[in-house]
C-alpha cells in the first residue's frame, strides 16, 4: 500500500531533475499522476513510467500560461476524474548581474517561478475543491532565506515570495480543506544545480559540485527521488494537520554553525 494510493497527482516541471523525483516517487506511492512540463520530453519520461507499471499521463504545458494550466488541469479531470494533489515544481534559475544584466533576466523568473505557480494553482485548485480536498506542494529553495553566491537576485526573489504565497494561500483555501506547504530544496544534483555550477567554474564544473558538497554537513547533494518523498508525505494523508510550512531539505547546508571548534 502506498500513501497516495487512490490519490490523482498533477506534477508541473515533471520531465527532469527534482520533478522527475517528485513524479516518480509520487507514482510509487501509488497515485496516478499528470507530469506535465514544456518540453516534448516530458511525454517520453511519462511513457518510460507506464512501461515500468505506473499510471501517468504526459503532458506539455508552460506554466507562464494561464491557458496552458487549465488545459493541464482539464487533462487530468478528463483523464482520471478528479485531482487530489497539485506539486508545482516547475521553475528557473539564470545567474545574472543585477547591475548590468536584462531586465529581461528579472521578468523570465517572475514569469516562470511566479506566475507560473500562481497560475497552476489558479487552474488546478477549483478541481482539488470539486474532489473534496486535497493538497497543494510548492518547491521554493533555501535561497528564499539566505543567499550563497552573487548573481542571484532574480532567483532569490522569486522564491522568497513563494514562501509567502504558501502561506497566504494555505489560510485562504484551509476552509475548502486544501492544505498548502512548501519544499525548500538545498544543493540537489539535477541538471539545474549542474547549470549553475558549469556558470561558476566554466573549466571544471565538477570541481564546483565537490565544493558544494565538502560544504554540506551531510557531506553531498541531495537526490531528486529524497526531494520526492518529502513531496509525497505533505501531500499524503500522513501530513494532515500541517499546512503553511516551509520543510527545508538540504543536508544541513543552512545551519548557522556548520564548523568544528577546537576545545
Amino acid at each position: 500500500m502506498g500513501r497516495l494510493d487512490g490519490k490523482v497527482a498533477v506534477v508541473t516541471g515533471a520531465s527532469k531533475g527534482i520533478g522527475s523525483g517528485i513524479a516518480t516517487v509520487f507514482a510509487q506511492e501509488g497515485a496516478k499522476v499528470v507530469a506535465a512540463a514544456r518540453g516534448e520530453e516530458v511525454l517520453g519520461f511519462a511513457a518510460k513510467l507506464r512501461e515500468a507499471g505506473f499510471d501517468v499521463t504526459g503532458v506539455r504545458c508552460d506554466v507562464s500560461s494561464y491557458d496552458d494550466c487549465a488545459r493541464m488541469a482539464e487533462t487530468a479531470e478528463e483523464a482520471y476524474g478528479h485531482v487530489d494533489i497539485l506539486d508545482c515544481n516547475a521553475g528557473i534559475c539564470v545567474l545574472d548581474d543585477f547591475l548590468t544584466g536584462s531586465d529581461t533576466w528579472r521578468d523570465s523568473h517572475i514569469d516562470i517561478n511566479i506566475k507560473g505557480v500562481w497560475n497552476a494553482c489558479k487552474a488546478v485548485a477549483p478541481f482539488i475543491v470539486k474532489a473534496g480536498g486535497g493538497a497543494i506542494v510548492i518547491t521554493s529553495s533555501v535561497t528564499g532565506d539566505m543567499v550563497a553566491d552573487p548573481g542571484e537576485v532574480a532567483y532569490a526573489t522569486t522564491k522568497a515570495a513563494l514562501v509567502g504565497f504558501t502561506k497566504a494561500l494555505a489560510r485562504e483555501l484551509a476552509p475548502k480543506n486544501i492544505r498548502v506547504n512548501c519544499i525548500c530544496p538545498g544543493y540537489v544534483r539535477t541538471p539545474l544545480v549542474e547549470g549553475m555550477a558549469k556558470q561558476s567554474d566554466p573549466d571544471d564544473p565538477e570541481r564546483a559540485i565537490r565544493a558544494i558538497a565538502s560544504a554540506v554537513p551531510l557531506g553531498r547533494l541531495g537526490t531528486p527521488e529524497e526531494c520526492g518523498k518529502l513531496c509525497a508525505f505533505l501531500a499524503s494523508d500522513d501530513a494532515s494537520y500541517l499546512t503553511g510550512i516551509q520543510a527545508v531539505i538540504d543536508g544541513g547546508s543552512t545551519l548557522p554553525e556548520t564548523t568544528s571548534m577546537g576545545q
